[in-house]
């Protein structure tokens, strides 16, 4: 297990494609180390939300700037090794991790009423997605950013695949063969989006609870959850929705 690699990340502009392709905003070159010692914090007496624990790096990397670093690759070395790193290899096949939906980090430092917008990644699909299952695409993108940051081919620990983190059930009940195909992803996500809408009456709120925490879970609380993970994700949400069809508007 490769714990201790560093890397450096050279400042670049931040536009749509070069956030597709590296992360979020330029950073000047800095040395971070893959570690479990950065702690997460939560209120005493709140129930946490249910999660596969992971032996490795749970925590990604977080910049000075409070960019987190999500993406670690995993791959297998030639003598067989298991590796999860912050480089990608240059040779190897590997996977892209992401540890938790980009938005549930509870103790998150990023500005969402800064972080860069993907208002560009994707129109025709999201504009297809959002007309076929009458939806604002600006909550399309809100979902897309809190879940992946406009990752394809994010992968969580819990096996959720893609753009709108389906998880493999929730794929095949929404016809998508294939999750880390953006089309397929964003139809089955939106169409997924819209059931819960319609099941919890066009309350974005619960529909969002829902998305992140299950339907079941919403009921059995007859609201948001007490998850610290869930209350997070819903709140940065609705901050992305808002900046989102600001955005798309002007």
């Amino acid at each position: 297990m490769n714990q201790g690699k560093t890397t450096s990340v050279n400042d670049q502009p931040a536009n749509d494609q070069w956030l597709l392709d590296a992360g979020f905003v330029g950073e000047t070159p800095q040395q971070r180390t893959l570690t479990n010692d950065y702690p997460l914090t939560q209120p005493s007496g709140v129930p946490s939300k249910p999660r596969v624990k992971a032996l490795y790096s749970e925590n990604g990397i977080v910049s000075d700037f409070g960019v987190e670093k999500r993406k670690v690759y995993q791959y297998k070395q030639t003598n067989g090794v298991m590796v999860f790193s912050d480089q990608q290899p240059s040779h190897q096949d590997f996977q892209v991790l992401l540890y938790e939906c980009f938005a549930c980090r509870v103790d998150s430092v990023i500005d969402w009423y800064k972080i860069p917008l993907f208002t560009s990644p994707f129109t025709t699909d999201v504009a297809l997605a959002a007309r076929q299952y009458q939806l604002d695409p600006a909550l399309i993108r809100a979902v897309i950013h809190a879940e992946s940051a406009f990752k394809m081919r994010a992968l969580s620990k819990a096996g959720a695949k893609g753009l709108m983190q389906l998880m493999p059930g929730t794929a095949k009940d929404m016809g998508v063969d294939d999750p880390f195909n953006a089309q397929q992803n964003i139809r089955g996500g939106s169409r997924y989006l819209a059931q819960l809408l319609s099941q919890f009456d066009g309350d974005i709120d619960l529909a969002c609870a829902a998305y992140n925490a299950g339907p079941t879970t919403v009921m059995q609380y007859s609201g948001i959850p007490p998850y610290p993970e869930t209350q997070a994700y819903v709140m940065r949400v609705k901050i992305l929705l808002k900046r989102y069809q600001k955005a798309l508007s002007s």
